[in-house]
């Protein structure tokens, strides 16, 4: 007969309700702190509600009204340090924790608020309604709020973009040493998505202090969560990842307050992670001041259900059982904060000219400068103020032939040497003695707790780099086995870090590096072949360098390091093992950012090109013998970083310009650089620019289609010989 064995889950999972006993228990300042906190907030997300009505609030206004106990009770067991992320419906918990971190010791709801705490009001709102004293000076809005001073380290739009990221802090604060914790909070919808499934499980494995806090209010949008999952239990995720997990009723302050300091007292033990799913409900519609009843999707009983356990009227009615409040003190309170929106208000708005009595509209002092639109997608490289810069005609120390892939090793291993934030990450850079290609060998026998091999799970340990780089204690150097994985976490990379520095205000710093490579011509097809250079360079907030020679790489790679924007290094399979000029002994200088290398000198046509192709170029032209081209290795390809005075005066003298790359016609690099040549140069172009790619297609495993699919020497020749035919 078949044996059938009952298997018991590793963690446990409880639900944790709050008896009268505990509410007997708590002390009077808690109670006290809850009721101020949840009626300053209630009557803050009243008043975006009125503004959003009257037009002022431009963008969505997603209010929390309903779902402030799951936000006050759990950010009260935590401290300024502890880190705390969340989604686009996160006021609640950005003023919970602000307001916490401004009044540590508790907040007298019967008390004049003070001046600190109306600035928070005010900075807050302001950044709803995307005015310039905002905490992002308006470009967050309504779904992205910041403040690192307070441990909100910012709201998210996108449904469960964040949760990644929170891990990324939690691994930053056990590795300095801390007991901190972070928390990140998201909602039904979000418990189904790829990205977040990934960090339960990294974080589980990596045992990392980061609580998973799920706001179950029963709907996505409109879609009720029985039919979106056959486990609306949503906690009981955390089994199936080793992960403690509690279910608590998020309408009750306390009971998630209990639940939230046994979650704590875990995680600050080294215990890893746990996971919080608090039932909550918003009274309104994803976004406005409608009922969702108003939708159809919602009916008015299951609403009223819902308001009449409101936690503001949980929290009043045991302050006045006790005697610790009366009623009418109460009722004051909620006067008080009512009318503190209103004098919040009044700093932003002024009465519309010529309006109806009542209309007001944004004070035009209020608005942001529209010329600081742009400032701020990258930083000013101030960083660089003492860096030693090197080229190869420059540098004084001892150069040899080497590997290129030997390179990447040695300086890596310099920096996390010298430089003790370093931390390197991916898929099997602990193993195989350096990786897949050996760029990592050594590495994790130097520095143990600083290579870090990952599950393959792209979207989490890239969006934990992400963190790691926002927390600022460590700079994360994140491996892609190739290129073409960039698509698998392209959240990560384009929506958070890509966008963080300017999202939050342009302040910033993101210092985050990821490694990949590029393995087109080594027959391993469509889906692992790409050149993604195209792809970053028309993403913002992007640097991009491109080495081609061992030198190149070590000066790039400290400059990657010492830059506090997120930098993408490309590296060509073609290239690892080739050899080239590289340095001895020293690997400490760098490479200026946006200077480009001059390969070969030549009068009648420019070529510009990077990585693999720099070589196919010189071959063509060596091959041709008749054409006296000058060839450009670009080494740095973002936007801000391309050296137009080594371009323009190559265009000056040459009047031609051929922009030669392998990669496919549709993510090609140049169709970006030509525009800008033609836009800028024209004047001093005698033929139109001139392009060599690779096809439409992606290469194929077939070894003769892969050559038909990219572009080599064969190419860059008949494109040279046409172009000077005449």
């Amino acid at each position: 007969m078949t044996q059938h064995r009952k298997l018991k889950a590793a963690s446990p999972w409880v639900e944790v309700v709050a008896t009268d006993r505990d509410w007997d228990a708590a002390s009077p300042e808690l109670l006290r702190t809850m009721l101020g906190q949840l009626v300053l907030i209630r009557s803050f997300e009243e008043y975006v509600l009125e503004l959003a009505g009257a037009g002022l609030v431009h963008g969505p206004a997603h209010s929390s009204i309903g779902q402030e106990g799951g936000a006050v009770g759990s950010v009260l067991a935590l401290t300024s340090a502890d880190a705390i992320n969340g989604s686009h419906r996160g006021h609640h918990q950005f003023l919970a924790k602000a307001l916490h971190h401004i009044a540590p010791k508790g907040l007298d709801p019967t008390a004049e608020l003070s001046p600190e705490i109306r600035e928070v009001l005010l900075r807050t709102l302001a950044e709803i309604c995307g005015l310039d004293r905002g905490w992002s000076h308006g470009r967050g809005g309504s779904m992205h709020l910041q403040w690192h001073e307070a441990g909100a380290v910012g709201t998210n739009a996108i449904v469960g973009g964040g949760v990644p990221m929170a891990a990324g802090y939690a691994w930053a604060a056990r590795q300095a040493g801390t007991e901190d914790v972070a928390v990140t909070y998201f909602g039904d919808g979000a418990v189904n998505i790829g990205s977040t499934l990934e960090t339960f499980n990294l974080a589980s494995a990596w045992r990392l202090p980061v609580c998973f806090f799920i706001e179950n209010n029963l709907y996505a949008v409109s879609t009720n969560v029985a039919e979106a999952t056959g486990e609306p239990r949503l906690s009981a995720r955390g089994l199936g990842f080793a992960i403690p997990s509690w279910k608590v009723d998020g309408m009750d302050p306390l009971a998630v307050h209990l639940a939230m300091r046994e979650a704590v007292a875990h995680m600050r033990s080294g215990h890893g992670p746990t996971m919080i799913e608090a039932d909550t409900y918003r009274y309104f519609h994803q976004n406005g001041g409608f009922p969702g009843s108003s939708f159809g999707y919602r009916s008015k009983e299951e609403e009223q259900h819902w308001r009449a356990r409101d936690p503001i009227e949980q929290v009043s009615a045991h302050l006045a059982r006790r005697g610790i409040m009366t009623p009418e003190e109460i009722a004051a309170v909620s006067a008080h904060a009512a009318q503190v929106m209103a004098e919040t208000g009044d700093v932003l708005l002024e009465p519309l000219p010529d309006g109806k009595p009542g209309q007001r509209r944004i004070r035009p002092a209020e608005w942001p400068d529209p010329a600081f639109a742009d400032v701020g997608i990258r930083g000013d490289l101030s960083e660089f103020h003492d860096a030693r810069f090197a080229d190869l005609d420059s540098f004084p120390g001892e150069v040899a032939e080497q590997r290129l892939v030997d390179a990447v090793a040695a300086v890596l291993g310099r920096r996390m040497e010298t430089d003790e934030s370093v931390v390197v990450m991916g898929e099997d850079v602990h193993r195989l003695n350096g990786g897949t290609n050996g760029a990592t060998r050594g590495l994790k026998e130097r520095f143990p707790d600083r290579v870090l091999g990952t599950p393959i799970s792209e979207n989490a340990f890239a969006g934990l780099g992400g963190g790691i780089a926002l927390d600022g204690r460590f700079r994360p150097v994140v491996e892609f086995m190739y290129a073409d994985f960039m698509w698998v976490a392209a959240d990560q990379l384009f929506n958070q870090i890509g966008k963080a520095r300017h999202m939050f205000g342009g302040g910033g710093d993101v210092p985050f590096v990821l490694r990949s490579k590029v393995a087109m011509g080594t027959g391993y097809g469509s889906q692992h072949s790409m050149d993604p250079a195209g792809v970053f360079a028309t993403a913002p907030g992007w640097r991009i360098v491109a080495p081609t020679t061992p030198f190149d790489y070590v000066g790039l790679m400290n400059s990657a390091l010492r830059c506090n924007d997120p930098v993408v290094v490309l590296e060509h399979v073609d290239l690892y093992g080739a050899t080239g000029p590289g340095p001895v002994d020293d690997l400490d200088y760098c490479l200026p950012v946006g200077k480009a290398a001059v390969r070969r000198s030549g009068s009648e046509v420019t070529v510009i090109s990077y990585l693999a192709m720099v070589g196919y170029v010189l071959d063509a032209v060596d091959r041709l013998g008749s054409v006296d081209a000058e060839v450009i290795d670009l080494r740095w390809l973002d936007r801000a970083s391309i050296d137009w005075d080594t371009i323009e005066t190559s265009v000056r003298k040459t009047g031609r310009v051929l922009i030669a790359e392998q990669g496919a016609l549709g993510t090609s690099y140049g169709g970006w650089l030509a525009d800008e040549i033609q836009r800028r140069l024209f004047d001093w172009l005698d033929h139109p620019v001139e392009r060599v790619t690779g096809g439409e297609a992606s290469p194929s495993i077939s070894k003769v289609l892969e050559r038909a699919a990219i572009a080599q020497s064969d190419e860059v020749a008949a494109k040279l010989r046409e172009m000077t035919r005449f």
